[in-house]
């Protein structure tokens, strides 16, 4: 069990409330307590609570309303119903209703402990079948070259302290998958692991899904918002692509890092947070600090821990385990039989300079799939896969002369300009081509001297 748990107690006795609130903060848990189930609803969608134990007879609402709206509105945490006028049929609806336990009053310390101490176990039990599942499925790591055995290393060795990890590494490079994992191997698996993508969040929303906000704090709040730092209080909450973070946004985070607490729009009271903040960026953080576009101080808060993922053109020995995996995934999904790859084409795949990574790869493998003939992916599918005038096989022929990121950076803007072509400067059927987010390749191409806008431009008054 938890060293401490945070209880929601609704009960309109102030007597009860007051003995149980005590019999838990003695015992090493916060209590928070409410007399009504109006309020109780908005504290627990608004708050993230271990336990709920509500009272069923209560004046307006009662308990088992209660239960069903909770269930109703998504909340996770198991709900105790406890009543002084107890019967068997109110205890089976409670149950039908998903509460995890019915108490009749009076009830002993002991048993009450006893109760939410098994309520905390289902939940933990609960979050740890939905770990199982994801490592079976999407979020698994695929390995077996020395490149990531030494990233992985990392991961197990930092993943069980508290220490803030900063993700380097190309987009496409499994950055999330990396966080998701060191979430998953720490003390903090059972709590929530939250998501934002910073370079995908408009500036004048990104401190509303930070730290949320207030009803009517600003045209549009229509109600209160509880931000993604909330909603990992006690877990983990990963900032991806914090390099492109907006400064003044950067100021506000940096604050909240130091002070451990947040402050939502339209509101002076701050609400404290434990969250454990892993970050990644494919950009060079420490470039950006010297053209003063990003704070060093913040800097120097999240680059504790470096971590840097090898693009896969610098694994390819992970590729026949990467495609059997994906051919796998992509099998189950389609309710397809499994789909043999010819061993020519994993030798051309690893030919391929793969300017997406490993989302390029899983992408590919997917289109084999549906192009595959006779039964089995073959050189002439994966011609027929990759973009128009583009061959495998062609990086190290056409591209034989400069360093290497100049060869790279030239095969990537050859391959862009093919998908495009491909396309019709259809920038997000072309993204999606290439395993990229649109906003990604927009700045890919920009990179690499593309002008995207212009090329739309262009096709638009060609067809003018």
């Amino acid at each position: 069990m938890p060293t401490k748990a945070h209880l929601l107690i609704v009960d309109d006795e102030a007597n009860t409330l007051a003995s149980l609130a005590r019999a838990f903060r003695l015992a090493g848990h916060e209590a928070t307590v409410c007399d009504n189930a109006g309020k109780a609803l908005e504290l627990a969608k608004a708050q993230n609570f271990d336990v709920i134990l509500s009272d069923v007879v209560m004046p307006g609402k009662g308990g088992l309303a209660l239960l069903e709206e909770l269930k109703a509105q998504g909340v996770t945490a198991p709900v105790v119903m406890m009543s002084g006028q107890g019967d068997i049929e109110t205890a089976v609806r409670a149950t039908k209703l998903g509460a995890v336990d019915f108490l009749e009053k009076p009830i002993s310390t002991e048993k009450l402990l006893l109760t939410v101490e098994n309520a905390l176990k289902l939940r933990r039990l609960e979050s740890e079948n939905r770990q199982l599942k994801q490592r079976l499925g999407k979020h698994e790591i695929v390995w077996q070259g020395a490149a990531m055995q030494r990233a992985m290393a990392q991961v197990d060795r930092v993943a069980a302290s508290e220490t803030r990890v900063c993700i380097l590494g190309e987009t496409g490079t499994g950055k999330e998958l990396v966080a998701r994992t060191i979430h998953e191997r720490s003390t903090r698996a059972g709590g929530a692991f939250v998501t934002l993508n910073c370079a995908a969040v408009p500036a004048e929303l990104i401190e509303s899904e930070l730290f949320g906000h207030e009803k009517g704090s600003f045209t549009g709040a229509a109600g209160r918002h509880i931000g993604k730092f909330e909603q990992a209080d006690r877990g983990t909450i990963f900032l991806d692509e914090i390099g492109d973070m907006p400064l003044a946004m950067q100021a506000k985070l940096l604050r909240v890092l130091e002070e451990g607490e947040v402050e939502r729009i339209g509101s002076d009271k701050p609400v404290s947070v434990n969250v454990r903040v892993v970050v990644a960026t494919h950009r060079d953080l420490e470039a950006r600090v010297r053209e003063e576009k990003f704070r060093q101080d913040l800097f120097h808060r999240i680059y504790v821990f470096p971590l840097v993922l090898p693009p896969l053109r610098e694994r390819r020995e992970d590729i026949p385990a990467l495609v059997g995996h994906f051919a796998a995934q992509v099998s189950a999904q389609n309710g397809w039989k499994p789909i043999p790859f010819a061993t020519e084409v994993m030798k051309s795949l690893q030919s391929h300079a793969w300017p997406g990574n490993v989302r390029e790869l899983r992408n590919m493998v997917e289109r084999l799939m549906l192009l595959a003939t006779d039964g089995q992916v073959d050189l002439t599918t994966v011609e027929m896969a990759l973009p128009k005038g583009v061959s495998i096989g062609a990086v190290a022929s056409s591209f034989s002369s400069g360093a290497l990121a100049e060869r790279v950076d030239a095969f990537e803007r050859e391959v862009i300009l093919a998908e495009l072509k491909r396309s019709h400067s259809n920038v997000s059927l072309a993204a999606k081509s290439l395993g990229l987010e649109r906003s990604h390749l927009y700045k890919k191409a920009e990179q690499l001297g593309i002008d995207l806008r212009a090329m739309r431009r262009e096709q638009e008054s060609t067809q003018e």
